[in-house]
């Protein structure tokens, strides 16, 4: 009968052991969250997070024998985006009604997130490859990271930034958003979307269709324009990065 520490080592080296452990630590997290009768800094994404990290460290697994499990997971991030679009077609005539609104919102919220990032990285003397990092922290996880790769920037670097904004945005832009009294689903989702990308529109969806979808437009719209912004202002302050072939 084999020692029970090598069947541990054995079970901790296993793709399915981390899938099925991200899964359990997010539904414990979600209980949490609704204990904490929804508390924007209960949020599922930081409780299931901190959970993970602790069991990480506690058995010495490292980040790639993580994701060799959870990368099923983020393969579903692609379709759980494009799947957004249900509930914005729902929401079409508002959206034609107010679309230069939008635009306006999402290329100010764009701008500043990059020229704050870029302002933050040169004040602390970061090098050009974090300072990308930090740039395309502002949108959903696959965006930043096709960006920082193509630009030459820290790929973990960028995908912790980006779980961080999402949380700390979703949470500060709930409550900016109460303490100015902006009652409005489709202002306070859109916002949310801009500010906190993917995890802002989960946290929308959980109170309304409409908030929900217009967080997934402002997500995208944010997204886009980041992805064209971004290189321009890079290459507009003089930097140099190697595109990836």
């Amino acid at each position: 009968m084999p020692e029970p520490a090598p069947v541990l080592e054995h079970l901790g080296r296993l793709p399915l052991t981390w899938l099925l452990a991200t899964l359990l630590a997010y539904r414990l997290a979600l209980q949490v969250q609704q204990r904490a009768n929804f508390h924007p800094l209960a949020h599922p994404v930081a409780i299931a997070t901190l959970v993970l990290v602790a069991i990480l460290y506690a058995a010495g697994i490292d980040y790639a024998t993580y994701f060799e499990g959870a990368r099923f997971i983020h393969l579903l991030l692609g379709p759980a985006t494009v799947a957004l679009a249900i509930p914005l077609y729902q929401q079409l005539e508002l959206v034609r009604h107010r679309w230069i609104r939008l635009l306006c919102a999402a290329s100010l919220g764009s701008a500043a997130a990059i020229a704050s990032a870029i302002g933050l990285a040169a004040l602390l003397g970061a090098s050009e490859p974090t300072l990308v990092a930090m740039a395309a922290k502002s949108v959903t996880m696959p965006i930043a990271l096709a960006l920082t790769e193509r630009m030459g920037g820290l790929a973990p670097v960028t995908s912790t930034l980006v779980m961080f904004t999402g949380v700390l945005g979703a949470v500060l832009t709930q409550a900016v958003l109460a303490r100015l009294r902006v009652a409005d689903p489709a202002a306070c989702g859109f916002s949310l979307g801009v500010v906190a990308h993917g995890i802002g529109t989960a946290r929308a969806m959980q109170s309304s269709h409409q908030m929900g979808a217009f967080a997934g437009l402002g997500m995208g719209l944010a997204g886009a324009l980041t992805a064209v912004l971004l290189p321009l202002v890079l290459e507009l302050i003089g930097h140099r990065w190697a595109v990836v072939p």
